[in-house]
């Protein structure tokens, strides 16, 4: 989150920044109430200051054995009924302050450029040439449903649209996805860690799905816990309140999970395949660093997730987001888009992300140094090493054979056992 001090010392270049990214804010109310918290906080102190003389002058009287003046001992009453109340108002006070400033989104890196949505995003580069296929590339749904490794008939039945069903070699498949992917991060230094599915709302209010994403989020409203969207968030929340050497930075995790999504505002859009599930596996990297080598770490995040890619030769680009598509609390990021063949277009696989002090902040993770006996909010990174489930589908479009078959990625196959699914 942002801090209110920073808001008021930067009002105007605050609110342009949130005209970048189409939001507008009430900051006046804001700093109206931050006044109100400030006149409120210095009453008290000074009705507290005011009752702790008196008490010290009638304690003093009474170890003289000296007579309390008539009426002090009701005054003192008084003073703390007044403090009580003010402390109450104080407390509403903090809470609009707190609630307003929890729906302020990140404010973008200078170096983002300014646009109103996706269509402002700017190509970086283009990684890898999509294949020319002799026929007709098919997507893949049909080719899932054909090879018998995909059924979404089924996974309709049991739960809904928008789920899979996977069989058969899929299920090898995507294991094979998965135990690929969290070896190769951890080669490159990320430390494995798996996490609870269910988080608290103070998690969720961490990373920044709460308050802003409430609709978007599956609640288990009995136990007041929510099914996590994404890794990040039990990642993430790991050094919640927690202040690390700075020696010990940076901090690199990977984490598989499986990850829920109402995808309440995208109706109408991918209700057919893997592209845009409620229920989907994915492997997370989350970084914890230092601010001074934030923009560095996220580069090499973006290779680190790129490389996946590459690895299994997989057409993609790098497109960096615009202020209007940024997510709430980036303040950059970079988007890897995958080549799906049938789909004859770009499909974003992973998205990369610095958040600076952002979630720190909302979090309460700091660092520390011998030098500075002050702490600091440390920076939070993260990105997808990728998404599991449109990996299998860019597999599936981009390897898929004449005859209905796919071959299996070389690199995939000491996890497969097979190098090919073919029709039964």
């Amino acid at each position: 989150m942002l801090d209110i001090k920073f808001i008021r010392e930067n009002i105007e270049s605050v609110k342009q920044a949130m005209l970048n990214r189409n939001n507008c804010f009430n900051f006046d109310q804001l700093l109206k109430l931050d006044d109100e918290r400030k006149t409120a906080a210095g009453e008290i102190d000074q009705l507290r200051l005011k009752k702790n003389n008196i008490s010290a002058q009638t304690g003093k009287l009474k170890i003289e054995s000296k007579e309390i003046p008539h009426g002090v001992l009701e005054e003192i009453n008084e003073l703390k009924d007044k403090i009580q109340e003010q402390e109450k108002q104080l407390v509403a006070i903090e809470s609009q302050i707190e609630d307003f400033i929890l729906r302020i989104p990140n404010i973008p890196d200078e170096s983002v450029p300014v646009g109103k949505d996706e269509k402002d995003n700017k190509i970086i580069r283009y990684i890898g040439t999509p294949k020319k296929f002799s026929f007709q590339p098919k997507h893949h749904w049909h080719i899932g449903e054909n090879l018998d490794i995909l059924d979404f008939t089924t996974a309709s039945k049991i739960s809904g649209s928008r789920f899979a069903v996977l069989k058969n070699e899929g299920c090898v498949l995507e294991r094979a996805i998965i135990s690929f992917f969290l070896d190769l991060h951890k080669k490159k230094g990320y430390k494995e860690i798996m996490l609870p599915y269910l988080v608290n709302k103070t998690s969720m209010i961490g990373t920044g799905q709460l308050p802003k994403f409430e609709d978007d989020v599956y609640k288990c409203s009995k136990d007041d816990l929510y099914l996590i969207p994404t890794a990040e968030i039990s990642v993430t929340n790991i050094y919640r309140d927690t202040i690390l050497e700075k020696s010990c930075l940076p901090q690199k995790y990977v984490s598989y999970s499986a990850c829920f999504r109402r995808e309440s505002g995208t109706y109408g859009k991918d209700t057919k395949g893997l592209i845009r599930n409620h229920q989907f596996n994915k492997v997370e990297l989350v970084k914890f660093v230092s601010p001074e080598s934030s923009n560095e770490e996220l580069e090499t995040l973006v290779l680190d997730a790129g490389n996946v890619l590459e690895l299994l030769e997989l057409p993609y680009r790098v497109s960096l987001l615009s202020t209007g598509d940024l997510g709430f609390s980036a303040a950059k990021t970079y988007d890897l888009e995958v080549w799906l063949a049938g789909s004859g277009m770009y499909r974003e696989i992973s998205s990369c992300s610095n958040f600076k002090d952002f979630q720190a902040r909302r979090m309460n993770i700091k660092y520390k140094t011998s030098q500075n006996k002050k702490n600091n909010f440390l920076h939070t990174l993260n990105g997808s090493g990728v998404a599991v489930g449109r990996t299998f589908a860019a597999i599936l479009e981009n390897y898929q054979q004449e005859d209905g078959s796919v071959i299996i990625p070389e690199v995939l196959r000491k996890y497969t056992g097979f190098d090919s699914i073919k029709s039964k």
